[in-house]
């Protein structure tokens, strides 16, 4: 039986099912927990959280007869619509979503490790997470999407998952998917990669390239993905699928079955291109990050690997040169894309930071390309060794680079 009781009601012994209030600003990154330490009840109720639902089946109830009715409705985080969004600018949206990036990254490594001991994949643990990244990806999709790309090369295997998350509904959005929809590609995506935690460490985080053995071992992650969630509650087969196919190209020559063309679902060909691009534009262990401008260009030559109107609907999603692309401008100064122009992909916002006919750093200006009578624009991309700078994530977003290795 479920109930809504006052914070000043909890005691240990409880099982606590639901916490009033936007998961992301509660401090447990589930809302189901069996109350059992006095730290945790101490986490609740300095939280300011007011209201609290247990289950009396699974844990001890009040002495005493709770103030909130029973059938009192669930209050649940207000969660934009993929029709009706609330728009957020970059700047207000970024710092909600460092919030969602480091708690997010908790979750998926909390669902990692009950794997890695065999336990079956909370999915109702983890749909608060799915929630809070729709919600910010309606809010502003730069600002989430940007800043999962920045991780270390230890957070890669878990922020990986929250950024395909977000990617995926972003992608969902440009497609018209309905809500329904979003909300399941959102899951797949953060699902996609559950395989790898019944990869060898050893093997899954090398710093080079793979043997012919090892990369087979690796190959098998997306069936013990599958395996895994076959086992769990609540799996859609969206989930599933993506899981099982992320892998798969166009052209047939993927894993695990060389599917091709009309065989892959749309949520597995969407699947495939958001993996991809965030691998390619993040620092793993093996290899630096490619920059995001550069990254779309090379993925659109690749011919046989993705969907081609997915493809070009994901373009959209992101802009031709995504948040952070280091581009060269007409007058020969170097800037960083900190905001896109959704009317004009070539004509994002820029920070304006380095004068290539000078060879030297400028007080960074932020230049609107879209402005009337804007006497700049974009000739290219650029690569950041090719003039030996760093920092460009620190540019447009705020936030110390991580460390590389």
């Amino acid at each position: 039986m479920l109930k809504w009781i006052d914070v000043e009601q909890l005691r240990l012994g409880m099982f606590v099912c639901e916490l009033d209030g936007s998961w992301i600003d509660h401090p447990f990154w589930r809302s189901k927990l069996l109350l059992e330490h006095k730290a945790d009840l101490q986490r609740i109720t300095q939280a300011g959280i007011k209201r609290i639902r247990i289950d009396i089946s699974k844990g001890v109830d009040v002495a005493q007869k709770p103030a909130a009715p029973a059938e009192m409705p669930i209050k649940r985080p207000v969660v934009a619509s993929a029709n009706t969004p609330v728009s957020t600018s970059m700047a207000e949206e970024l710092e909600r979503a460092a919030r969602i990036c480091a708690r997010g990254k908790d979750a998926v490594v909390s669902m990692f490790q009950e794997a890695r001991l065999g336990n079956t994949v909370d999915i109702a643990g983890i749909a608060p997470l799915v929630e809070e990244i729709s919600a910010s990806v309606a809010r502003n999709p730069a600002a989430l999407i940007s800043l999962a790309r920045i991780k270390t090369v230890d957070d890669y295997t878990y922020m990986h998952s929250v950024a395909v998350c977000a990617l995926m509904v972003a992608l969902s959005r440009q497609l018209n998917l309905d809500e329904q929809q979003t909300r399941s590609a959102a899951l797949a995506g953060l699902l996609h990669d559950v395989g790898k935690a019944a990869m060898p460490l050893e093997v899954l985080n090398k710093p080079g390239k793979l043997t012919e053995a090892e990369y087979l071992i690796i190959k098998s992650h997306p069936g013990e993905g599958h395996a895994l969630l076959l086992e769990a509650n609540g799996v859609d087969e969206i989930a599933l699928d993506v899981c099982l196919h992320h892998h798969e190209k166009i052209d047939g020559s993927g894993y695990p079955h060389g599917l091709s063309g009309g065989a892959i679902s749309v949520y597995a060909k969407m699947g495939a291109i958001c993996d991809v691009y965030d691998a390619v534009t993040s620092n793993r262990p093996y290899k630096a990050g490619w920059d995001p401008a550069e990254s779309i260009k090379k993925m659109a030559e690749w011919h046989g690997h993705f969907d081609t109107k997915i493809f070009a609907a994901f373009v959209k999603s992101l802009g031709i040169y995504p948040i952070g692309s280091l581009v060269r401008l007409e007058s020969g100064k170097l800037a960083v894309v900190i905001e896109q122009n959704k009317k004009l992909l070539t004509a994002p916002k820029v920070k304006v930071f380095f004068s290539t006919k000078a060879n030297c750093h400028l007080m960074p200006e932020i230049l609107d390309l879209a402005r009337p009578h804007c006497a700049d624009k974009i000739v290219g991309r650029e690569a950041a060794e090719t003039w030996g700078l760093s920092g460009l994530d620190e540019l447009w977003s705020g936030i110390p680079t991580p460390a590389t290795n």
